[in-house]
């Protein structure tokens, strides 16, 4: 009889993501003996009977040392250095280190039946084995999505900015963090001013998660925080950060965008995501994110703008925050305004721009922004055939006050566009992807995860919304149980994707804007940003960098004009189609999170309410309401 499987040790790059070059060393319950012989590597280091790893039925593990170099251990925060016969037990997310900082492997157990819950954050003790195997069947019930598929989801540098990125989840197994981001990621390198566009803003976390943040010259914080929080940050932030609130006209409304403007010597560095500054937020949610890097206009071409150039100068500028002075090497000083980003060269930009900003928008103001905007930017597209009346699906953690006449027309505004045959795509039937309770009560948090999905029963409970409810299932991305705080809305039919939006806004009237005065005038209350992913022709081959030294030969001349024109094809990991889809077109692979199409709710499922008490006990044994700290500083 074949021993039993009881994980595998996964092989780490020295950033600690999975080096696909070597392979997964799969291991069975009891001695498992590593080294030289099954590790595809010359270091001399290594002896041939370097460590034994003795795993049990449970995926506990115990590592002996067999070789005479010392192994480290890193379990949490805990990093403990072994010499030879020396003994340590280990389990599940563990990374050992077979020379210390060389050869790095992260200790992984099965994520299937009976571990799966285990796997992703709790303890087997902590759900019933009943629990366990409801989840594994709810998992697997949808054959065609494939398990497992963000594992392949692998994106070379020029493609990234016509895709986006699902931030590292804490606690999963490594393959479901395949590709994925963490801030460190994203802030690097040699930057001069960074823009940090937020809601919350935890600063007590922020400097030691990104210490890189303490060194660039130039900080500007446009935050939405108030009160207490504000004060906090007031008193902590170094002196060279300027915090910066956003007017907000309107009542009810909040500065809500998250993105990051990195200026660097060569280029800017834009980035729109979904999570706040706080720690929750990029560690133990489902979150997503865009960046693409874009370089200084040619000389001879500073006259020249495209639409996301014009998109985020207007944008900005509805910002107001204080103008300041920055010294760019070898350009010389500049004042940084809304209009110092028109230096830089934006017709390479993969994404649209929609943005919501504050205040009653009429005449030419009407369609720039909210959900007119998105209405006017479908309509100058033009989508293939099988999207005609295709399904909506709207994703986000927050639910505002609506009703049907609002409904419909956000509908219609999401399904604008035509088909090849020029005629209207047609109204979409939109689905809602909402966290149940027992979601959130199963969740990596627990019911914790409930304090981020903030809507009142009295916006959830409407009998009219009963028909867009849709579950939240993401067995392909390993995060059913991290809970969303990602927010998209897409168009789709099947596993193909007519367009694809990420974005802050929820689902409300303040983040997108509603009509009045017979259509004439858009109210919107809230500051929001998001990207627009659009399979329409664009130009491939601009792999700019404001972090490497590569510089493609259209950026050296100052054109795209020589790059390769495609069209694109937008689908979601779980698309079995070929990828090979001509030298005409290119498929872009979105990592959509959530399963597509939506699974509804049945008569048992009820949707998340953050002021109801729910007495049954979560993964850690609490019920709700409970305390949530989401900042370091505890009395903020």
């Amino acid at each position: 009889m074949s021993a039993t499987k009881i994980g595998y040790l996964v092989p780490l790059d020295n950033n600690l993501r999975e080096d696909n070059s070597l392979p997964k060393l799969p291991l069975s319950q009891g001695p498992n003996v590593i080294g030289r012989t099954n590790i595809p590597v010359s270091d001399k280091r290594l002896s041939r009977k370097h460590i034994t790893l003795t795993a049990s039925a449970d995926g506990s593990a115990s590592l002996v040392v067999d070789g005479t170099n010392p192994v480290v251990v890193k379990s949490g925060d805990q990093r403990k250095k072994l010499s030879s016969n020396e003994h340590v037990s280990i389990a599940d997310g563990d990374i050992i280190e077979l020379i210390p900082g060389h050869h790095f492997f992260k200790y992984v157990t099965l994520s299937r039946s009976q571990k799966r819950v285990s796997n992703d954050g709790a303890t087997n003790g902590e759900l019933s084995s009943k629990k366990m195997r409801q989840q594994d069947e709810q998992d697997n019930e949808n054959g065609k999505n494939s398990e497992e598929a963000l594992c392949n989801f692998h994106v070379s540098h020029d493609k990234l900015p016509s895709t986006f990125r699902l931030l590292r989840v804490q606690g999963l197994p490594a393959w479901a963090n395949t590709s994925c981001v963490s801030i460190r990621d994203v802030i690097q390198g040699d930057i001069i001013v960074a823009i940090l566009s937020n809601y919350m803003v935890d600063i007590d976390w922020l400097l030691p998660a990104c210490p890189v943040l303490a060194k660039i010259p130039h900080v500007l914080v446009i935050h939405g925080e108030s009160d207490g929080t504000l004060e906090h940050m007031k008193r902590n932030k170094p002196a060279n950060w300027i915090l910066h609130k956003p007017p907000l006209p309107i009542s009810f409304g909040t500065h809500h965008s998250k993105a990051m403007l990195l200026i660097y010597p060569r280029g800017v560095r834009i980035i729109v995501h979904t999570a706040n500054l706080i720690h929750v937020d990029w560690n133990n949610k489902s979150q997503g994110l865009w960046m693409q890097d874009f370089p200084l206009k040619d000389q001879n071409n500073l006259s020249e703008e495209c639409g996301f150039e014009n998109d985020l100068i207007d944008y900005l500028s509805t910002l107001k925050w204080p103008e300041f002075s920055a010294n760019l090497p070898a350009h010389g000083n500049f004042k940084i305004n809304p209009s110092f980003f028109k230096k830089f060269n934006f017709s390479s930009a993969a994404v649209r721009l929609i943005a919501s900003v504050p205040g009653y928008h009429t005449g030419s103001s009407l369609k720039k922004w909210g959900h007119m905007k998105l209405r006017t930017v479908l309509q100058e597209c033009t989508f293939e055939k099988g999207f005609k009346k295709s399904p909506l699906v709207y994703q986000f953690s927050s639910l505002g006050s609506l009703d049907e006449k609002w409904m419909a027309e956000l509908s219609s505004s999401m399904s604008s566009g035509f088909s090849e045959d020029k005629t209207p795509l047609g109204i979409g039937e939109p689905l809602i992807v909402w966290p149940t309770v027992e979601d959130v009560r199963c969740s990596l948090e627990g019911y914790a995860a409930g304090n981020a999905i903030p809507s009142p029963q009295k916006n959830v409970d409407k009998d009219f919304l009963k028909k867009y409810w849709a579950k939240w299932k993401a067995s392909h991305t390993g995060r059913s149980r991290a809970m969303p705080h990602i927010k998209t809305f897409a168009r789709y039919n099947g596993q193909k994707l007519a367009w694809f939006l990420l974005t802050s806004a929820n689902l409300s009237k303040a983040a997108w804007g509603a009509l009045q005065k017979n259509n004439s005038q858009l109210m919107i209350r809230s500051y929001e940003l998001g990207v627009l992913i659009l399979p329409s022709a664009k130009r491939h081959g601009c792999g700019f960098s404001c972090t490497s030294n590569i510089v493609p030969s259209e950026i050296k001349s100052g054109s795209t004009e020589t790059s390769q024109i495609q069209k694109t094809k937008l689908v979601t990991l779980t698309w079995h189609g070929s990828s090979d889809a001509g030298a005409s077109s290119e498929v872009v692979y979105l990592p959509v999170p959530y399963e597509l199409p939506p699974q509804r709710y049945s008569s048992e499922d009820v949707p998340w309410s953050w002021d109801k008490r729910y007495t049954k006990k979560d993964v850690y044994g609490q019920v709700w309401p409970r305390h949530v700290q989401l900042y370091a500083f505890q009395d903020s």
